[in-house]
């Protein structure tokens, strides 16, 4: 199953490297979640600051910002490496928490940036195979001061 999961993941991966947001989006549920928490303890994402919760709404809109002509300067290129994929817990109906750890690198004009952590998926099957419905990406520097974040991680 692991193996499974780890190939579902590295598929996400790719759409989010080749910047195919709307087949990205697909690998959600209608109910999904982004959640980019501020502090790497935070359990709140709506009583808490948190650098992103978004549900499915919410990364439509900042998808059409990263598409809009006057958006960026540059041409933005990233590499995600997802690895040490584990399943934490299976739930009721096959639904699956996953965890892996993550490292991108986002390039825009000459300048570079390096972001890792570790996330948390909460899978569900589908008919279609599986569907995120919460994403929950724990940046190393969570916490930290940060640059304008515009990408998905």
């Amino acid at each position: 199953m692991t193996e499974a999961i780890a190939h579902f993941l590295a598929e996400e991966a790719e759409f989010l490297d080749a910047g195919d947001y709307d087949a990205w989006l697909t690998l959600f549920t209608d109910d999904a979640h982004y959640w980019v928490p501020l502090h790497p303890d935070q359990t709140d994402p709506v009583g808490e600051v948190s650098l992103f919760f978004e549900d499915i709404v919410l990364m439509q809109e900042r998808i059409g910002r990263l598409r809009h002509a006057r958006a960026l300067q540059a041409p933005v290129r990233t590499s995600h490496l997802i690895g040490n994929v584990r399943v934490l817990h299976e739930r009721a109906e096959g639904a699956l928490v996953v965890r892996s750890r993550f490292q991108m690198i986002e390039f825009t004009g000459d300048e570079q940036r390096l972001h890792g952590g570790a996330v948390t998926h909460h899978l569900l099957p589908t008919r279609d195979g599986w569907r995120i419905r919460l994403k929950r990406v724990d940046l190393v520097n969570a916490g930290g001061v940060f640059e304008l974040l515009q990408f998905f991680f």
